[in-house]
């Protein structure tokens, strides 16, 4: 029975330090960080959020570079599918512009124009009316956009610097929205 006691007081004793050891800033407790982990990296690739981005490679538009996508980088990603006809995708496109002057620090912009439902010169046309100011991809058969299971223009998929996606957006946000959810993202 003293035994008992013993090893009662011993674990309300560590519990108390832990409690001690993770105070917040004003002095008051939290017991969600006693019990909080690191996330670990995910193992496993798909396009969900929580999931290793798909790999890819694809050429650049304009310049024919090699872009790839997946494992760590030096920046967050945001990957925007879209396509020159659709209407969404140009209201996006100055708020696109925006972020990546903006963010241009901590955020990669890959606009990847899925020229199976397209055509290069019309794709050419929208990034000339649009001033694009970020690399954009042609996915020619659209595999890429299949990989990420696309369904709607503009896609847009956020993807932190470990290469974990956080978010697929399907269609278009508002300018403050996307920004606070790029926002979060490079702070991540």
């Amino acid at each position: 029975m003293k035994r008992n006691l013993y090893i009662w007081a011993g674990i309300l004793l560590l519990i108390g330090f832990a409690f001690w050891q993770t105070s917040n800033k004003e002095g008051g407790l939290s017991i969600q960080n006693v019990f909080q982990t690191d996330n670990p990296i995910p193992t496993e690739t798909g396009a969900k959020a929580g999931l290793l981005a798909p790999p890819f490679e694809l050429k650049g538009l304009e310049n024919k570079e090699t872009y790839r996508v997946g494992g760590t980088r030096e920046k967050a990603l945001l990957l925007n599918f879209w396509a020159s006809w659709c209407d969404p995708c140009k209201m996006e496109a100055g708020s696109l512009n925006l972020l990546a002057k903006n963010y241009k620090d901590g955020l990669d912009i890959y606009g990847v124009n899925v020229t199976k439902y397209d055509t290069v010169k019309d794709a050419k046309q929208f990034v000339d009316t649009f001033k694009l100011q970020f690399p954009i991809l042609t996915d020619e058969d659209g595999a890429v956009y299949d990989l990420y299971k696309g369904m709607a223009f503009p896609t847009n998929v956020l993807i932190d610097k470990n290469g974990v996606i956080q978010e697929i957006i399907l269609g278009i946000l508002t300018e403050e929205e996307l920004e606070k959810k790029v926002k979060a993202l490079v702070k991540k």
